[in-house]
């Protein structure tokens, strides 16, 4: 398990490094969201050649970080294409100043890298530790996986929908899925997440990689995800009418 670890640390050292590289040349360092997904699949596959043999689990995970990887590095491919560059990564632009190039490289970039190989724990576990029957925990996981990944499929969805219509331009969704959470996507992304480590837990000792859903699950309630996207908010009315009725993770009732 720790040579496969640091085999996709360096890896994933080389994957940032390229991407980089990419970053550099289009002058836009928002394309880091179009290879997080992929380097999941990336990472997931270096971690799947380096074994000798792969169990029905294997498959399973693999598959499903896949399925999962592909359809988020697409449509945020398909999203950003003919846009300017993300507002975020456009402010700290601004605020590294001289630095930006050097600065974007380690936050950005080799940070995004090391958090891969923290969040896919769970995946490299299962590879390292082939056992050839699947049991009820794997369906449970997989089905919990599927619960998260039609959240957050599902919600990218009605929210490029609802941003086409030219009516809705500079209006905050309310609808669909985003009536019963203010982030149906991040809710779905760490829900399938949580739902892989299930899957690890039919291996033995496979409890012991919640690392990588709890790691996941930070950055998204507490520092890049939810706490990043509503602070551009700030000062929106409608908005912080929809914050009041509307819960900001857990799908529940909206308020009267």
């Amino acid at each position: 398990m720790f040579d496969l670890v640091v085999l996709q640390i360096v890896a994933a050292t080389f994957y940032a490094s390229l991407w980089f590289l990419v970053a550099l040349r289009l002058r836009r360092n928002d394309v880091a969201d179009v290879a997080w997904g992929a380097g999941f699949i990336v990472l997931a596959l270096v971690g799947r050649f380096a074994v000798d043999a792969i169990s029905n689990r294997g498959i399973l995970v693999l598959a499903l970080v896949t399925i999962w990887g592909l359809r988020l590095s697409l449509q945020i491919g398909l999203r950003n294409h003919g846009k300017a560059e993300d507002p975020r990564y456009r402010k700290w632009r601004e605020e590294w100043g001289g630095h930006a190039a050097l600065r974007a490289y380690f936050q950005v970039f080799l940070l995004q890298g090391f958090l891969i190989v923290v969040v896919l724990i769970p995946v490299t576990y299962v590879l390292a530790h082939p056992s050839p029957d699947l049991t009820w925990l794997d369906a449970l996981g997989a089905a919990v996986w599927l619960v998260g990944f039609l959240f957050e499929a599902v919600g990218d969805l009605q929210l490029a929908r609802f941003k086409k219509e030219p009516g809705n331009r500079g209006r905050i969704i309310a609808s669909g899925l985003w009536r019963y959470t203010r982030h149906p996507n991040y809710f779905g992304e760490v829900t399938l997440w949580w739902g892989v480590w299930l899957i690890a837990c039919s291996a033995p000792g496979g409890w012991k990689t919640a690392i990588g859903p709890a790691t996941i699950t930070v950055l998204i309630l507490f520092v890049s995800g939810i706490p990043l996207l509503e602070e551009k908010y700030r000062g929106n009315i409608e908005f912080q009418e929809y914050k009041r009725r509307t819960s900001a993770f857990f799908p529940f009732p909206p308020k009267p």
